[in-house]
């Protein structure tokens, strides 16, 4: 088996999406040969979380400890120059292939317990092309007896087009950016203003981002939207439905494994800290789901 897992290799017309069983991963995503998502090889390690789903909790977590139905928890801490644990356990995860299908494929990870998470989680990713471009869906279902705390993100880094990054325009439609400490962790949200304001479309020439923002805007099916645009003209569109309350942009300017080489845009059901804040942070009752619908077209 290769490193990143089982591969399984989508086409609908022109469009070809590769998945990899590592993370449930977007490994390749290209439209009339074009990378619309940075590649990756099949026995390279996935820079920068690349293409994986982020579950059950995105983003970090203070000194990996939050409380919970007053029980105190403590996860690994997976970035320690921060003291954070960071996207939570399912990424770096083979997941099981359930179903495929020529435009269609199915990903599963039963979430082991563990002393940190001692809960009971079942996951299904499932990626689907059609005309309308590539639909990505995770659901959690909560299979124990007791409630327990969830919250999801995806990570996927989309490539500029063929030229430096800073040839590139970036739009997300969200009222609010984030502000952050020192550690990255969230210490408020304020309405969006200067470089943080990009409701219209705005160059990333200079501009480093590893922000998030809230508050997003939805259209009439209830999907916000952000869209990276090519110097040739052409329009990378990613969309999420209304579980999706924020969104993380990160040019990867302090990341050396993928470092402005593309843009990750990340549609969250929650930002940071989440476990610790409560910020809209999702309850899963026994026998609870959620879940969350993103997508992506080249246009």
């Amino acid at each position: 088996m290769s490193l990143t897992g089982q591969q399984i290799t989508l086409t609908h017309g022109d469009q070809v999406a590769t998945l990899a069983s590592l993370g449930a991963a977007l490994r390749i995503y290209t439209v009339g040969g074009r990378d619309v998502v940075l590649p990756y090889g099949e026995d390279e390690f996935p820079p920068a979380f690349a293409g994986m789903v982020l579950a059950p909790w995105p983003n970090r977590l203070r000194d990996g400890q939050y409380t919970f139905a007053g029980e105190e928890l403590q996860v690994p801490v997976s970035e320690p120059d921060r003291g954070t644990a960071l996207h939570g356990l399912a990424s770096f995860q083979y997941w099981t292939v359930e179903s495929v299908a020529d435009a269609s494929v199915t990903f599963t990870l039963d979430l082991a317990p563990s002393p940190g998470y001692p809960f009971q989680l079942a996951l299904a990713t499932t990626y689907t092309l059609s005309d309308a471009g590539l639909a990505i869906t995770t659901e959690a279902r909560n299979v124990g007896a007791t409630a327990l705390p969830y919250g999801v993100g995806f990570h996927p880094w989309f490539a500029p087009g063929g030229t430096e990054l800073d040839a590139c325009t970036l739009q997300l439609t969200a009222g609010q950016n984030v502000t952050v400490d020192e550690r990255l962790l969230p210490t408020g949200a304020v309405d969006v203003s200067g470089t943080f304001d990009i409701r219209e479309a705005r160059s990333l020439a200079g501009v480093g981002f590893d922000d998030a923002w809230v508050a997003p805007s939805q259209d009439g099916e209830g999907r916000s939207w952000a869209r990276l645009g090519w110097a040739d003209g052409s329009t990378v569109e990613i969309w999420a439905d209304s579980e999706a309350k924020a969104w993380q942009i990160c040019t990867g300017d302090h990341v050396d494994s993928i470092r402005r080489a593309g843009v990750a845009i990340e549609p969250m059901s929650c930002i940071a800290d989440a476990f610790r804040t409560g910020d809209d942070l999702i309850t899963l009752e026994p026998g609870a789901s959620h879940s969350l619908t993103w997508g992506v077209r080249l246009v």
